[in-house]
Parts: structure tokens; C-alpha cells; sequence
């Protein structure tokens, strides 16, 4: 089954891609790969919400948010690889989550990536990957993931 195939099955629209907050481009492709920047929850241009988790953003909410990152990277990775169709799985995951003090629940957070990654693509959604807790995000954000996708 197709990846655009895949997406209809499970009724998920891939957004725009996001414009960059800096100097950077959403994806690069190279080598059979495309690197995707960091990208952060955008729902229509805006953040849903910022803060830390565990303290003004709950890790449920949290884990919603990381998986909305992955979609954001995947539209990005498409754009850059000429098409959805044209990415054929999942290296590695990076996930960057700004953390309240005493907050030790990255990996969950990120598993909502992870998680959705796994739905698409299946086996070829199994990927390495890091989930990391950090003290702040660009613009405040709570989550951020970045990816890279192997080329079909």
C-alpha cells in the first residue's frame, strides 16, 4: 500500500509545511535520506500552546503535540522529496521536550511521534531514536521533533 494510500486509510490530512522561524529549509534530501529541521506542533501557523510539561502543559497534551510534529515532518520530508510516495520509512526520530523541573516523562511524550510514524508506515515506521528534556523551545513551544526519512 502506498504512503498517500495509507494516510487516506487512517484520515490523516498532512498539513502545510511550516514556514522556518530562522535561517534554515523545512528538509534537506541527501544520500537516499531527507532530513527534516525541528519542527514544532503548528496547527494553521500558531502553536496550540506553550509552556513546560509538567507544569503549564500536560504530558497527554504533550504527547498529542509531538505527534503532530511528526506529521509536520513527514509534510516536510514530501515536500522535499517530490511527494509522499516518495519516502519509504524512518531512520531516526530526534524529540526535544521543554520540561517542568521534575518532569522525567520524555519518552512518552515523544511516543506520540513515534507512535504515529508507526501507523503509517508500519515496519518501516521502526526507528532509532532520542527524547530528550530541555529547559526551552523556540517560541515557547513544548515539543519539538525533528526526523529523517529513508527515500523509496
Amino acid at each position: 500500500m502506498s504512503v498517500s494510500a495509507r494516510l487516506a486509510e487512517l484520515g490523516i490530512d498532512l498539513p502545510a509545511v511550516a514556514a522556518p522561524v530562522a535561517a534554515y529549509v523545512p528538509a534537506v534530501v541527501h544520500g537516499g535520506l531527507v532530513y527534516t529541521s525541528g519542527q514544532l506542533p503548528f496547527i494553521d501557523g500558531a502553536l496550540p500552546a506553550i509552556g513546560k510539561v509538567g507544569s503549564q502543559v500536560t504530558a497527554e497534551d504533550a504527547k498529542a503535540y509531538a505527534r503532530t510534529c511528526a506529521l509536520n515532518a513527514l509534510a516536510a520530508a514530501a515536500d522535499a522529496a517530490g511527494g509522499v510516495d516518495h519516502i519509504a520509512g524512518v531512520l531516526r526520530l530526534g524529540g526535544f521536550v521543554a520540561s517542568a523541573a521534575a518532569f522525567t516523562g520524555q519518552p512518552g511524550v515523544i511516543n506520540g511521534a513515534s507512535e504515529v510514524l508507526g501507523e503509517i508506515f508500519g515496519d518501516a515506521g521502526r526507528h532509532a531514536r532520542a527524547a530528550v528534556g530541555v529547559a526551552e523551545l523556540p517560541l515557547g513551544s513544548p515539543v519539538e521533533v525533528e526526523v529523517t526519512f529513508i527515500l523509496a
